[in-house]
């Protein structure tokens, strides 16, 4: 089953995707909570800064699996985590989803982002 919720791109997107995670709560594994608030904080909140038009974010719940999507009217991007410690402020967003999803993606040419986490992991 998939779920969707339409986001106004603001300073509060962040604080309303996390709220999508929370409505979740209920049908997700407790242990991927915490996770899934952070990486879609932290990718909402580059949509915010880089992408336009409003946010629709994608739920799906299989299991105990939950992907997330999150997608914007931007033009797309190459995605890059850093890939090393560093003591400049921002740039982390793209690091935490490598670090911390199972799997995670971007469809080419377009400013569509994914990420999955198993409470199995």
């Amino acid at each position: 089953m998939v779920e969707t919720h339409h986001i106004t791109r603001d300073n509060r997107a962040p604080a309303r995707a996390r709220e999508a995670i929370e409505q979740l709560s209920s049908r997700i594994d407790p242990s991927i909570v915490p996770d899934a608030k952070l990486l879609i904080s932290e990718i909402v909140t580059n949509s915010v800064k880089y992408g336009r038009g409003d946010l629709r974010l994608h739920f799906h719940v299989d299991g105990t699996r939950l992907r997330c999507e999150v997608v914007d009217d931007g033009t797309g991007f190459t995605p890059s985590a850093r890939t090393k410690p560093s003591t400049e402020v921002g740039g982390w967003g793209l690091y935490l989803v490598e670090s911390l999803a199972d799997r995670w993606g971007v469809r080419d040419g377009s400013t569509h982002v994914w990420f999955e986490l198993d409470a199995s992991s």
